[in-house]
């Protein structure tokens, strides 16, 4: 993207788009963690904001990072969700809240979507192992733990963005 993607402003609303992705987990979600960088200029939360220690080591140490502050909040399940899907909805977690059992949920609508699915809190451990063991990749944990994947159709609500002509295309 060549920026911070959380700040980025929303394609439709006047929100940015850590906000917008706040105020959709907070519809099902409570407590809500972001995970920010160390630094990272953030607007006024509905969440409780953690800094990770170090810039740019990847989603699975900062997915760590807030599982094990959902554990301590005495959640069993967490809703991991990355920024960067303008149009993520409530409905994709009420959809897979239905699937228990299993160590983490994600959707998959002809791929895996890490970044928006539920982990279970205790995978806090496993995780720091992996990092340990120099992963970094959100594939190393699902691939080492028991994986459920639920079908979803292809559509906006799992679309991310990673480039300005992303965003531009999505918004139309």
């Amino acid at each position: 993207m060549g920026r911070d993607k959380a700040t980025l402003k929303h394609p439709d609303l006047g929100t940015t788009m850590v906000e917008y992705t706040v105020g959709v987990l907070g519809s099902r979600c409570a407590p809500v963690f972001v995970i920010a960088a160390p630094g990272q200029a953030l607007p006024e939360l509905q969440a409780e904001v953690l800094r990770d220690e170090v810039r740019g080591v990847g989603p699975l140490l900062a997915t760590g990072r807030g599982l094990r502050a959902a554990a301590a909040a005495g959640l069993e399940r967490a809703f991991v969700s990355a920024v960067d899907m303008p149009f993520l909805t409530a409905d994709v977690i009420d959809e897979l809240t239905e699937y228990r059992g299993v160590d983490i949920v994600l959707p998959w609508d002809g791929r895996d979507h890490y970044l928006a699915g539920i982990y279970r809190t205790d995978l806090a451990d496993h995780i720091e192992a992996l990092v340990a063991a120099g992963e970094r990749s959100m594939r190393a944990l699902a691939e080492t733990v028991v994986t459920q994947r639920v079908v979803l159709p292809a559509g906006p609500s799992l679309a991310n963005v990673n480039s300005p002509a992303d965003l531009q295309q999505i918004a139309h």
